[in-house]
């Protein structure tokens, strides 16, 4: 749906707070801008970066079958109406099977009549345009009525009756060119809603596989056999809480460059076609990186990115036989955590994660920075910048990030990841505690958190808290974030109504971690999360599954 789809804002001329009205059978690019009370008919097309704000004047109407292309704009001054064919008062009327073409100008009080054709940049304004009319480019059609029928040529500026009067009648060949428009785009409108849809795709991708003496692509909307459970866990909880779900892709070369590409939109709410998307997804890009995404539609904005998949993998959910640890993107596709084979550097001091996460920062375009606290100003998250980083490979940041542990040994040391376009931090996490750097082993430990082990399983089923979790309490509480949590049975996972824990009243880390504990046990066959809030914002800042039935 259009990036903007709302009421009209309040105004002194205009409290009615009119919202748009869209008929099923419209495609609406998400890269439109439709506010205030519009009327679009059946099988009309919105292309992308349109803008038609009934704002002002109110309200519009685009008719049956009509094409609205990209770039165009459809305003309203607050004074003037025309009426339109069903009698009624608008600030702007297009009728039926019109085009208003590439960057065209619609500004209301405005009639365009059915059948028109309104050419590349052409303006009309306080103007009618009669039935069956032909628009050509550079148009200005200013205070006339323009006759039904007529031509109007490029360049032309109609601003007073007798010229309108005196323009040529259309030809044959004129009709002909305007119903060929509208029919590509009917025919364009046809494939972007399926497009948006993967139970209209996997036909045509079955057919091209054929077609290509290739095996079929098998798309299945009940199973999730290419996806691990977590995968699925993630997907799941993103539907619950009302997120939209997508994918993207990148080659090994727009990978390191950070410029991904959609797969197709995935518009349905019911997990197992969101699964079956993805499923086709990485199906059809085998050989390329592939990552989940979770949006926000209200915020507009991403809460999550997780690569599942990557060149060279053959899409078995068990261990790549370097060994068994789990990668944090928790997916069965995506190899597991050994980077050995795509030329990873040893380091003796570095985590193989650590090692992997420099190599994503500074394959995406990121730069890698380092911050360090003794032990009273990490209680106090009053962390000091390390030297600054001037990197440019993998190598170079891995020595510097060495260099920088080994001068502040007995501190806490914290890699930066940082986009210096957004100008804003991406990544925050700790590689050296005052006891040494954080553990080779992705496995959890009950040293390396230095607090006893909680009796019950945790997220990975190993009987405790792990040790990122730990860090995550630690981090949440330095920036002066609450800790929560959260439990919910089988069924009520699957729904998303998730019940709250006993509040964490407390701020210091070894009561919040016992009290976590203490959810944990009380609720051992649930599944539990961990919520960071941010009480002055009253908003979210972190929800994490650490214990799974």
């Amino acid at each position: 749906m259009a990036v903007r789809n709302v009421a009209a804002p309040p105004t002194p001329w205009s409290k009615n707070l009119a919202e748009p009205k869209i008929h099923d059978t419209a495609y609406v690019h998400s890269f439109s801008n439709i506010i205030g009370d519009v009327h679009i008919g059946s099988n009309v097309m919105i292309a992308p970066g349109t803008s038609i704000r009934a704002d002002e004047g109110t309200p519009f109407y685009i008719g049956e079958g009509s094409n609205i292309q990209d770039g165009v704009v459809i305003h309203g001054l607050e004074q003037g109406r025309v009426k339109g064919d069903d009698g009624n008062s608008y600030s702007v009327w297009v009728g039926e099977n019109t085009s208003l073409t590439h960057m065209s100008l619609i500004h209301g009080p405005a009639y365009v009549g059915d059948e028109c054709f309104i050419g590349f940049r052409s303006t009309v304004f306080n103007a009618r345009v009669g039935n069956g009319c032909i628009v050509m480019m550079h148009v200005l059609i200013q205070d006339v009525e323009i006759p039904p029928g007529k031509y109007i040529p490029s360049g032309a500026i109609i601003t007073n009756q007798q010229q309108a009067d005196r323009l040529p009648d259309v030809l044959d060949s004129d009709v002909k060119f305007a119903t060929h428009v509208i029919g590509i785009n009917d025919a364009l409108r046809t494939g972007y809603r399926c497009a948006d849809n993967i139970a209209c795709l996997a036909p045509i991708r079955n057919e091209q596989a054929k077609n290509s003496n290739m095996p079929p692509i098998t798309y299945s909307t009940h199973s999730t056999s290419q996806l691990s459970s977590s995968l699925a866990d993630s997907i799941r909880n993103l539907l619950a809480q009302g997120y939209s779900v997508g994918a993207e892709h990148a080659d090994v070369r727009r990978f390191r460059t950070g410029s991904w590409r959609t797969c197709g939109p995935i518009s349905s709410t019911r997990e197992s076609e969101v699964v079956a998307a993805l499923s086709a997804c990485m199906a059809e890009h085998q050989g390329e990186y592939v990552r989940l995404i979770g949006i926000d539609t209200k915020a507009k904005r991403r809460v999550l990115e997780e690569i599942v998949q990557r060149p060279g993998e053959n899409g078995s959910n068990g261990s790549n036989g370097s060994n068994g640890a789990k990668t944090h993107q928790s997916n069965g596709k995506v190899a597991q955590a050994s980077h050995h084979n795509i030329g990873s550097v040893s380091s003796a001091k570095l985590s193989d994660s650590t090692v992997a996460q420099i190599r994503g920062l500074l394959a995406q375009g990121y730069k890698v920075g380092t911050e360090h606290a003794d032990a009273r100003r990490f209680r106090t998250g009053s962390w000091q910048s390390g030297a600054s980083l001037q990197v440019k490979n993998e190598s170079e940041a891995i020595a510097a990030l060495e260099a920088v542990m080994n001068e502040y040994t007995g501190e806490y040391v914290r890699l930066i990841g940082i986009d210096p376009k957004a100008k804003r931090r991406i990544v925050e996490e700790i590689i050296q505690r005052p006891d040494g750097p954080v553990a080779q082993s992705a496995k959890p430990t009950a040293t390396t958190s230095g607090y006893k082990a909680a009796t019950t399983g945790s997220a990975q089923g190993s009987g405790m808290l792990t040790g990122k979790t730990i860090d995550q309490i630690r981090n949440l509480l330095s920036q002066g974030y609450k800790i929560g949590s959260e439990h919910a049975d089988a069924r009520r996972f699957r729904t998303g109504s998730w019940s709250s824990c006993t509040p964490i009243a407390s701020n210091r880390e070894s009561e919040v971690i016992s009290a976590l504990e203490s959810c944990l046990k009380e609720h051992s066959g649930d599944y539990v999360r961990l919520l960071g809030i941010d009480s002055k914002a009253k908003r979210r800042v972190l929800e994490e599954v650490i214990q799974r039935p």
